[in-house]
């Protein structure tokens, strides 16, 4: 049975009321989850707040679940339903204090010597510069590694559709990729002389 097959199987367990299933259910799918919600809502540190409340939701709605598409698809659609409603919520609300200075600061201080944590670093600034929905579609497919057709479900968008904005996501990270290179080479004989 391929992992998706057995997520929905554990879905439709736990919607019977088996409590082991639960458990599976929410382990097999945590990670992937979380990875989701840190990346849509640009908010790392808000993430785990996200996924209790998409797991809360979700199973609220286990009852309804009938495992017409995968239960990782049905999951994240719950998920990005819970992204937007925090995102109108946080653009409704107004702010107190502008956190970008404090929270820069905070990235800055971060330990550099961890393997993979510039890549990491610049990934997620990169990744974070893209529009919303173009993210949405990178995320899905090419970290989350959904078929086009599921992460068009998730999306709530056609499969062309997430195509475009996969391949669109890509030319924009590309393009500033080799503004990066080209901005890091010009500092380097400057430095130099």
């Amino acid at each position: 049975m391929r992992d998706d097959e057995k997520v929905t199987a554990w879905a439709l367990a736990a919607r019977a009321g088996d409590g082991d299933a639960v458990e599976r259910f929410i382990r097999a799918t945590q990670s992937d989850v979380r990875r989701y919600v840190a990346r849509l809502s640009n908010d790392p540190q808000g993430a785990d707040d996200l996924v209790q409340e998409t797991f809360l939701r979700a199973l609220r709605s286990l009852p309804r679940f009938e495992g017409r598409s995968s239960a990782r698809t049905w999951l994240l659609s719950i998920a990005r339903r819970t992204v937007v409603d925090r995102l109108r919520f946080q653009a409704a609300r107004p702010r107190l204090s502008d956190t970008d200075d404090w929270l820069s600061a905070a990235e800055r201080a971060q330990s550099a010597a961890l393997p993979g944590f510039d890549e990491g670093v610049a990934l997620s600034q990169l990744l974070d510069r893209l529009p919303y929905e173009r993210r949405e579609a990178f995320v899905l497919t090419q970290m989350l590694g959904l078929p086009y057709a599921e992460a068009a479900v998730v999306a709530g968008c056609p499969v062309g559709t997430v195509r475009s904005r996969v391949a669109r996501a890509r030319e924009a990270l590309i393009g500033q990729l080799e503004t990066a290179e080209r901005a890091a080479a010009a500092r380097v004989p400057a430095l130099a002389g």
